[in-house]
């Protein structure tokens, strides 16, 4: 099964819009140098645009649909493309005046979802992080981006959110590499204290947690970019650089593909439970 691309989302959203445009340019009879032309364009922007290689401004959909004679697609043309300048948020935007907003800006999502899945290859996801755990990695963040210091705000945010754990109406499938249970993050106290709180929260009814175990022979799926399904609408993945929100149907289903594949992989109850006491052991 092929890994979904990381920009996979909006690069096919906006090599759609292109399309769509193409053929607006063709049924009104023009070739794409006489429209550069009419526009006022260079003529290969006109190709790069339709190739999906650049995105177009609001103005230059206002100018295609108009020389088009297509006027009445213009607020649609533009409406599809602020959607795909939506879809990849740098952390640079996002987390501008702190990790605070990045924060609360999901909670209305979380709110309004049912069913959270969620896989990690390298941190414990924050739907069963502990304080320390978040804090620290919270930390992390704000000192790598250079961000303002509201790390007790955000923190502060995201605990608050967890109480979706407890309340009914909410399903959390959580997926993690072994090594997630190895990497020591913060301190070896912090570490300890959230690989016993996995213990715990894995006894929820609200939370099926699986691990991958290493060694596994893995020729069906490997490890993959950490991602957030919610519900069957949205994923959201996290990259170096920022994250990427998809809501396209058919990639949605890829995300939930590759879930149900490393579903397959994993361990639940007493063989998950043994890893994370390993884990716990070895850090001793």
């Amino acid at each position: 099964m092929p890994t979904p691309p990381p920009y996979s989302g909006a690069q096919q959203a906006r090599r759609d819009l292109g399309a769509r445009l193409g053929e607006i340019r063709r049924t009104s009879g023009l070739t794409g140098r006489a429209l550069a032309a009419r526009c006022g364009w260079h003529e290969s922007k006109v190709s790069r645009i339709e190739a999906g290689k650049t995105a177009p401004s609001a103005e230059d959909l206002r100018v295609w649909a108009d020389e088009c004679g297509a006027v009445e697609q213009t607020a649609d043309l533009i409406a599809s493309m602020e959607t795909i300048e939506g879809m990849f948020v740098e952390w640079r935007r996002m987390e501008k005046t702190g990790l605070k907003r990045s924060q609360e800006s999901v909670l209305p999502l979380w709110e309004r979802t049912r069913r959270f899945r969620t896989y990690s290859p390298w941190l414990v996801p924050g739907a069963v992080q502990t304080a320390s755990y978040t804090r620290a990695v919270l930390r992390s963040f704000m000192e790598r981006r250079n961000l303002p210091d509201d790390v007790e705000e955000a923190v502060k945010v995201r605990t608050d959110r967890l109480r979706l754990l407890h309340e009914g109406g909410h399903t959390f499938a959580v997926l993690i590499e072994e090594s997630v249970l190895r990497n020591v993050i913060g301190s070896a106290d912090a570490m300890a204290g959230q690989l016993g709180h996995l213990l715990t929260i894995g006894e929820l009814p609200s939370v099926s947690l699986g691990i991958l175990p290493m060694g596994i022979v893995r020729n069906a799926i490997w490890p993959v970019e950490d991602f957030w399904i919610f519900d069957d609408a949205q994923v959201s993945v996290e990259l170096i650089s920022g994250y990427l929100t998809i809501t396209q149907p058919s990639e949605v289903a890829m995300y939930a593909d590759a879930f149900a594949r490393l579903n397959e992989l994993a361990v639940f109850g007493a063989p998950a439970r043994r890893l994370i006491t390993a884990a716990i052991d070895a850090l001793e």
